[in-house]
């Protein structure tokens, strides 16, 4: 499921730029409490903090990372869950797709669909 619109504006507000939001999923930190905001560009991957009592209302920057990096693998099993920069992480199932595409797109590009509208 996509972020809303009023949702990834404010992400873009943390970019520090008008950089192009490639892909954006909410998680947790692994056990609960602290939500955050994964924010995929071309040049960067940068995670937001959204505190304990929102995961719709980024706060601060937690971390900006080279997009070089990978965000999973994704472990499923007794929930969806992924270790990144050093923290562990859970995400509701439907965004387990939107990591693999972002991670494919940098490491296996040749196993993305191709665009079926170009010139868009």
């Amino acid at each position: 499921m996509p972020l809303p619109g009023p949702l990834r504006r404010r992400c873009r507000e943390f970019l520090g730029g008008a950089a192009e939001i490639r892909y954006a999923f909410p998680a947790l930190s692994q056990g609960g409490g602290a939500g955050f905001l994964f924010v995929v560009t071309d040049e960067r991957i940068t995670v937001l903090c959204t505190g304990a009592l929102s995961r719709t209302n980024p706060s601060s920057v937690w971390g900006s990372y080279p997009r070089e990096r990978r965000i999973g693998p994704v472990e499923t099993g007794a929930g969806a869950s992924f270790e990144f920069a050093g923290a562990f992480f859970e995400v509701d199932d439907e965004y387990v797709p939107v990591i693999n595409a972002a991670d494919a797109e940098v490491f296996d590009p040749a196993s993305l669909p191709r665009d079926p509208l170009p010139d868009l």
